[in-house]
């Protein structure tokens, strides 16, 4: 049975400058040989919940300022229309040809280098609640015996107007905040994680609440969180890791 996950992607350029969190994603595609990914991005945000039935779902280089490297990047994994149509049943989404941005496709080109797993997206509805969001992950959960890995992939922490130098130290802002989180999901206080915007320091770690949200789906995937992975790049992108169940 697959854990569901969530992953912090921070910068587009972890798909190719090692440190902590690239080396960490590297050896942890090593544990999993899921059938199938399902993965919900901070970078597919919708009003109303979609999936993509793509056959051969496009890289999406949606980013600027990076170096052509980067846009030279491809991912070709597959997707899987069939268990895109049959999620768009049981979840009423609206089905979408959609191709995979760098939230998908950055953290599984360093997990799954060989791109032979169908990934399917599965879009972040914004405007949902919290409560929504968890509901919805509850609803994922059974893949996960079918063999699906279902990952969330957003970031823990996330301003980039306050970003830094990759290396610089991390404000007691993004301390206070990271860690309100991990106690309560070391705790499986799900009822706080669902008021999370009333943690400390909540808003300066995110203005929007995009990047956050994807955790909400993962954990209502799976069951008890560990942590498997913490660092901080640029000071303020904290690059957590989490499993569920």
């Amino acid at each position: 049975m697959q854990p569901s996950l969530f992953i912090s992607h921070g910068s587009p350029m972890l798909a190719l400058t090692p440190g902590p969190a690239h080396d960490f994603l590297r050896e942890l595609g090593r544990e999993f040989r899921p059938d199938a990914i399902v993965v919900v991005s901070a970078h597919w945000t919708t009003r109303q919940l979609a999936v993509s039935t793509s056959a051969r779902p496009e890289t999406i280089h949606d980013f600027g300022g990076f170096p052509q490297a980067l846009f030279d990047c491809q991912y070709p994994a597959p997707g899987d229309p069939e268990l895109a149509q049959r999620l768009a049943g049981k979840l009423n989404a609206i089905p979408t040809e959609r191709g995979l941005d760098h939230g998908a496709w950055v953290p599984l080109s360093l997990m799954f280098p060989d791109a032979d797993i169908p990934v399917v997206s599965l879009s972040l509805p914004v405007e949902w609640s919290n409560h929504q969001l968890v509901e919805l992950g509850g609803k994922l959960a059974g893949l996960r015996r079918e063999g699906v890995l279902v990952i969330g992939s957003g970031s823990l922490t996330h301003n980039l107007a306050e970003l830094q130098a990759r290396q610089a130290p991390t404000p007691e802002w993004v301390i206070e905040f990271a860690d309100w989180v991990h106690f309560r999901l070391e705790a499986n206080d799900r009822d706080a994680l669902q008021e999370w915007e009333q943690a400390p320091q909540a808003r300066r770690n995110h203005p929007t609440p995009e990047h956050f949200q994807p955790l909400l789906v993962a954990m209502g995937a799976g069951g008890p969180a560990r942590r498997l992975h913490h660092s901080v790049e640029h000071g303020v992108l904290a690059m957590d890791v989490y499993a569920f169940g």
